[in-house]
């Protein structure tokens, strides 16, 4: 059944069809189920749909229509929060499935992390994904307690990015499965960006960090949100995982 599934995927354009293959066919609990799935992925529904999860940072995180797909390039944003969080509290903003949050769980065992996405959807899901967390619903900080302000060693916002005239362009499957506010950032794609940014001083502890992924070609558009909100901002690419983040500090006296 393995070929044919690698056949029916890569007639479809699947550029990776036998790994699909191998995970459809390893997943599937019955023939039947897996001829769901394989028409499914053939429609150009997110393999991460079909499963019931995606592969993240070493772990899995739960996903299900409806909700944001984490991808690899974001784990950067993990590995930059880890680096940064010591002891701290972490706030995962616009958290989607909560992949961020989770992984910083997952390697760092004990850490104070919190969550929070304006999608009611995502946030069910997110607490899924966080047993033992707080998930808020809530835009940006809007509800996030206020004994929070001024104590929080990372906000990680992986925020929607996409310039909406440019959401047409994207792949099939993310353009038309994924949630669009999860995608489309606006005319210039940064306008969630900037909201988080203007208030992260509020909410970021003495020499605190935010962190958000960008595109290459926003970098330094970010980098000057970043500096006129008040953050010393550094822009960092990971070549491997080809991400680009743009890392905001905050000042040690900001409390």
């Amino acid at each position: 059944m393995t070929s044919r599934t690698v056949a029916v995927l890569r007639a479809a354009g699947c550029v990776f069809a036998e790994d699909e293959a191998a995970l459809l066919n390893g997943e599937a609990p019955d023939e039947s189920t897996l001829a769901d799935w394989i028409a499914r992925r053939v429609a150009g529904e997110p393999l991460e749909y079909i499963v019931g999860w995606a592969q993240f940072h070493g772990g899995r995180v739960l996903v299900e229509p409806g909700v944001f797909v984490p991808r690899r390039r974001t784990e950067a944003m993990v590995d930059a929060a880890l680096d940064r969080l010591g002891t701290g509290v972490l706030l995962d903003l616009c958290c989607g499935s909560g992949a961020v949050a989770a992984a910083v769980v997952l390697s760092a065992p004990g850490s104070t992390v919190y969550a929070s996405d304006i999608d009611p959807v995502a946030v069910a899901c997110a607490r899924r994904n966080l047993p033992g967390c707080t998930v808020f619903e809530s835009d940006t900080f809007a509800a996030i307690p206020t004994h929070l302000r001024h104590g929080i060693a990372v906000v990680t916002a992986n925020t929607p990015y996409v310039p909406s005239s440019a959401i047409e362009t994207m792949p099939p499957e993310a353009r038309d499965h994924e949630p669009r506010v999860t995608l489309d950032g606006g005319p210039d794609g940064l306008d969630v960006q900037r909201r988080v940014a203007a208030q992260a001083r509020d909410w970021l502890a003495p020499g605190g960090s935010l962190i958000v992924e960008a595109s290459a070609a926003q970098a330094d558009t970010v980098r000057q949100i970043f500096a006129a909100a008040g953050l010393e901002p550094t822009v960092v690419h990971d070549e491997d995982r080809d991400a680009t983040m743009v890392i905001g500090r905050g000042t040690l006296d900001q409390g």
